[in-house]
């Protein structure tokens, strides 16, 4: 069995993947390739980011890459909740689906992650 970290890298993975396949769906409009366009940005920089977070050379770096997973998580669940409001997608597609609950469990995850880091710092910081 594998580490969490290494468990939770995965599951970034599979997010990313699954915004690259709605992307024949998605650029057949104008606004759809717009929506897409800032989804794709959004949606596959967490997993990168999520990488360098692992490889922070501090507690304060890897503190710093997690908020950007964390923004970018929201910022990919915005887009995925404006595609399935505005039906850009003609059904209601499992992808969508999979993808909304999973943007908002990696970013509790990742939210919780934040506030441990600081915490730990914190006590750290004030050990003499």
């Amino acid at each position: 069995m594998g580490s969490f970290p290494d468990s939770l890298s995965d599951r970034f993975m599979v997010f990313v993947v699954n915004i690259i396949k709605l992307e024949k769906q998605l650029c057949k409009t104008y606004s759809g390739r717009h929506i897409y366009g800032q989804l794709f940005r959004a949606g596959t920089s967490v997993g990168a980011n999520y990488e360098e977070a692992r490889a922070g050379e501090s507690r304060a770096d890897f503190i710093h890459k997690m908020q950007i997973v964390l923004k970018e998580l929201r910022e990919a669940s915005f887009w995925i909740k404006l595609i399935i409001a505005g039906k850009l997608i003609a059904t209601e597609d499992e992808v969508l689906k999979f993808l909304f609950n999973e943007s908002k469990e990696l970013a509790s995850i990742t939210a919780k992650s934040v506030v441990t880091a600081k915490s730990k710092t914190v006590k750290n910081s004030s050990q003499p």
